[in-house]
């Protein structure tokens, strides 16, 4: 996802709020009597994923809710403030509810919903907001919300004025979070914030013709009449040129006199206000486990070396001679490993999502309905974004699932990648998992929509290596591209807590990655940015696939000759995304499922 951004970085927006955020006040008052009901649960739980996405309207417009498609999250520290206050009230309600009379179902939704509110509510006190804006998402890309939203009827039209008219207003209340930033020295660091200028800038001195904000009223559907057409083009010709323009050209000279100067020389989060313990915050909050920075750092170390070992493997296959060092050097710089034209690259990918779908029935027993495209990752983002991510499909079913695949640069995008990673971002990884779970009638809407890192990026990372049953990796190279990948996730753990937690430097973690995987050099400078950006998301993926990874060999020895890999993926997939050790009792009560199954039999 967008780094499926992911879904959060897949959301193409930010907000103050987190993309799977449950917070909201019940309206609940004091009682002295314990709630037992289920139907207590569902409805704090109900009541409190309305107003979530009330708070947060671009959550709403991810997800397929398009009445809140006319503004933004309000930003300002009152609101921020309140939700916290929302939180509290919510968790309080929600222990009032006898855990023990509910059903078995009904526990593990509260246990999850009672993780999600102590988790912001642990979060809070090292002002998350605050360092939300990054390169990969802030006001430099509010026109792709766009993407999100549907452009059917002129109420969809006036909706997305409604949300231009209401930017300026949007973009002010940044301003008044940077500031913040910079006097409690809770900034990102200037050598990321550097690369937002320009895509700024190109808003800023865009004209009315030009702009990205126009796109979507340079072609209308057949259904909205001609003159309806010219009302609606003349609105937003107005509102973007007396009120967009003009804002971002405010906040541009803003961010670049004002807020760029005062962002950090250092790259660690080690360098804020506790930012080692925002670290540990960040890090259990995304591995969903209690490892330590030094643990993950050694367990990165080990992945390395295996993965190296392998690697050494395939080289020999293909009787290479001379150094680890010089073979990465010939996959990056061979004009045979890369295409010319985006257009090119870009059919590869489709080709490899058609090919791998009629392959799915043989590891999995129950599918999605919602179809998967591809789209490229739009161009005046792609620069400074990583090689792909995931948006998953509208909750109305009127939006598919979409693998949005980097074609900027296709010199630098190398054939032998795309199998691998059309495995992760598409099928059999992030739309098979996120449809499936939106599919699930019997869960709520806060685990349907749930992106737990570990599990959702641990599952994708797991898929890759699912591509040798569908008939993926038969060339030696596509197989080293999987081991690359492999290698890239492992390099995360490695260099992620060597930049937040062991004060490395940005060209260290560059040199490091560089020296024990092929990606391209481009490719490894976003993704370190990433990192310093993005402090423990990247820990998140090898932790979850080596746990699933784990799970696996423990249930086929237990169950033996009888063990139904489809059975057992549909089991993982049906609860949508757990915490990893939630995952484990899950696999546990299947696998005793399946022994008493066994012996009656």
């Amino acid at each position: 996802m967008k780094g499926l951004r992911s879904i959060a970085a897949a959301l193409c927006v930010w907000s103050a709020m987190s993309c799977v955020a449950v917070a909201a006040t019940t309206g609940a008052g004091p009682s002295t009597k314990p709630a037992i009901s289920s139907a207590s649960l569902r409805a704090l739980v109900d009541r409190t994923w309305e107003r979530s996405l009330s708070q947060s309207p671009e959550m709403a417009t991810y997800i397929g809710d398009t009445r809140f498609n006319d503004r933004w999250s309000d930003l300002s520290p009152t609101a921020i403030e309140s939700r916290y206050q929302d939180d509290q009230r919510t968790l309080t309600a929600l222990i009032r509810i006898a855990r023990d009379k509910l059903s078995a179902a009904d526990q593990l939704n509260y246990d999850l919903f009672k993780r999600q509110l102590e988790e912001r509510i642990a979060s809070h006190r090292f002002k998350p907001w605050i360092y939300e804006f990054s390169m990969r998402g802030g006001p430099q890309n509010l026109n792709e919300i766009a993407g999100n939203m549907p452009f059917d009827t002129v109420a969809d039209y006036e909706k997305w004025l409604s949300r231009l008219r209401a930017l300026p207003a949007h973009l002010a209340q940044v301003t008044v979070l940077l500031r913040a930033a910079a006097v409690e020295g809770r900034t990102q660091p200037r050598v990321i914030m550097q690369r937002v200028v320009a895509p700024l800038e190109a808003h800023a001195g865009a004209t009315v013709e030009t702009s990205a904000f126009m796109d979507r009223f340079r072609q209308y559907p057949a259904s909205i009449p001609a003159r309806e057409q010219e009302r609606l083009t003349a609105s937003a010709r107005q509102i973007v040129g007396e009120m967009v323009i003009p804002a971002y050209q405010r906040f541009a000279t803003f961010f670049r006199d004002e807020y760029l100067p005062k962002c950090r020389e250092s790259i660690g989060i080690w360098d804020t206000p506790d930012g080692l313990a925002f670290y540990d915050n960040r890090a259990a909050f995304h591995t969903t486990t209690n490892l330590t920075a030094a643990q993950i750092h050694e367990i990165g170390l080990k992945e390395v070396a295996r993965i190296l070992a392998e690697m050494q493997i395939i080289m020999d296959r293909v009787g290479w001679k001379g150094s680890r060092e010089a073979f990465f050097e010939f996959l990056r710089t061979d004009p045979q490993f890369y295409f010319k034209d985006p257009d090119d690259l870009f059919r590869a990918y489709v080709y490899t999502t058609k090919m791998i779908e009629p392959e799915l029935p043989k590891l999995f027993g129950k599918l999605y309905r919602s179809p998967v495209g591809v789209k490229p990752i739009p161009m005046a983002s792609a620069p400074n974004t990583t090689t792909a991510y995931y948006n998953g499909p509208s909750i109305d079913g009127r939006r598919p699932g979409y693998f949005f695949a980097n074609l900027y640069r296709p010199e630098v995008r190398p054939k032998y990648e795309i199998e691998v990673l059309t495995a992760h971002e598409a099928i059999p990884g992030h739309h098979l998992q996120i449809a499936i779970a939106l599919e699930q009638g019997d869960l709520p809407n806060f685990r349907k929509f749930s992106y737990i890192t570990a599990y959702v990026e641990g599952w994708a990372l797991y898929s890759e290596r699912l591509g040798f049953d569908l008939g993926l990796y038969k060339n030696p190279y596509s197989h080293f591209g999987m081991l690359t990948y492999d290698m890239w996730r492992a390099v995360r753990l490695v260099v992620d807590t060597g930049i937040h937690a062991k004060k490395w430097t940005r060209q260290q973690a560059i040199d490091y990655f560089k020296a024990n995987a092929p990606k391209a050099e481009a490719d490894i400078v976003n993704e370190i940015d990433r990192y310093i950006g993005w402090p423990g998301q990247a820990l998140a993926y090898k932790i979850g696939q080596l746990h699933i990874l784990d799970l696996r060999p423990q249930a086929e020895r237990a169950l033996g000759a009888r063990f139904d890999i489809r059975a057992f993926h549909d089991m993982l997939l049906e609860g949508g995304a757990l915490p990893l050790e939630v995952l484990s009792q899950r696999v546990n009560r299947w696998v005793a499922a399946q022994q008493t199954t066994q012996q009656r039999r």
